[in-house]
């Protein structure tokens, strides 16, 4: 199954690549330089991460992430040209589908068209549906509780766990230190542990 995203083609300066995101900075600077296949080529290396999130944050309906998934990604390119580098290009990304989910629970029927000219044909790499429902009761009750967090728990929670970014960029894209990051961390699951011994009681 393909999916199709759409991007604009941008012109942008060059960027100065560092370790670990050299790979990344550079395939945005050819992006912003109207090469298609750097799109491909951010999607290969981010989609199974950013989809993988939002299956979690919807509860597991596939057709539901795929969808999110790919907005965020149209979004992503809408947006591309405020990208200052400042963290990770799939750390950005990921604040975009948090985001995105966010949106989508507030107006849960909005329709979003893309331009199927600009369409560029992606591999379906998401994760085995099955292998991520395991465990599906104890899933369902934990996602419950993330969400019933205060904002900013629930997104360093999922950014984290879900998202699989590191604490330091989490701290990036909150603007706060590795430190808070790390109190908010322990704060959330103080009270997912409260959370969760209650529904278990």
């Amino acid at each position: 199954m393909n999916t199709i995203l759409a991007f604009p083609s941008r012109k942008g300066g060059d960027t100065t690549l560092t370790e670990p995101e050299a790979d990344e900075a550079e395939l945005v600077r050819l992006l912003r330089e109207g090469d298609r296949s750097a799109a491909e080529d951010l999607v290969a290396i981010t989609y199974q991460t950013i989809y993988a999130s939002l299956f979690r944050l919807c509860g597991g309906d596939g057709d539901l992430a795929a969808d999110l998934t790919q907005e965020s990604y149209r979004r992503a390119w809408t947006a591309l040209p405020q990208f200052r580098g400042g963290s990770r290009f799939s750390t950005w990304l990921y604040r975009i589908a948090y985001t995105t989910f966010l949106n989508h629970v507030r107006r849960p029927r909005r329709v979003v068209s893309l331009d199927e000219e600009a369409a560029v044909e992606v591999r379906d790499v998401r994760p085995d549906a099955e292998e991520l429902l395991s465990g599906s009761e104890q899933a369902g009750a934990l996602r419950r509780a993330v969400l019933a967090l205060p904002e900013d728990l629930r997104f360093t929670v999922t950014a984290h766990f879900w998202g699989e970014l590191e604490v330091k960029e989490i701290a990036v894209l909150e603007n706060v230190t590795g430190a808070a990051i790390r109190k908010r961390l322990h704060k959330a699951f103080d009270m997912l542990g409260i959370t969760l011994g209650g529904e278990a009681s």
